[in-house]
């Protein structure tokens, strides 16, 4: 059973919060989950206290018998330090214009 520590959306339409939750990985995003360890309320401002709520001592606990956590959870542990801070990873060959694209700028320029 593969463990994730993601995000599931409550909240009402176009007012989105989000509890951060353990679930396998092949329940549904908003479906069932074994334990809820936080919170994220992104309509609040970056600065404010109650915008992201983790429950330290439960997260390391999961992290330690082998979940793994999405980006945007990963990104949460890690700026609070009970993990690595993920590293991003930029992919420029896809950012790049396609190829007829490019023989019109080369035509062009």
């Amino acid at each position: 059973m593969g463990l994730k520590i993601r995000l599931a959306r409550a909240g009402a339409k176009k007012r989105p919060y989000y509890h951060i939750v353990i679930a396998d990985s092949r329940s549904p995003r908003d479906g069932r989950f074994i334990e809820r360890v936080g919170s994220y309320n992104p309509m609040l401002p970056a600065e404010h206290a109650d915008r992201l709520h983790l429950v330290d001592d439960r997260i390391t606990h999961w992290l330690s018998v082998g979940a793994l956590a999405t980006d945007r959870v990963a990104k949460f542990i890690g700026l609070r330090g009970l993990a690595p801070m993920p590293v991003h990873v930029a992919n420029p060959i896809q950012a790049l214009p396609k190829k007829k694209a490019q023989e019109r700028a080369k035509a062009a320029g």
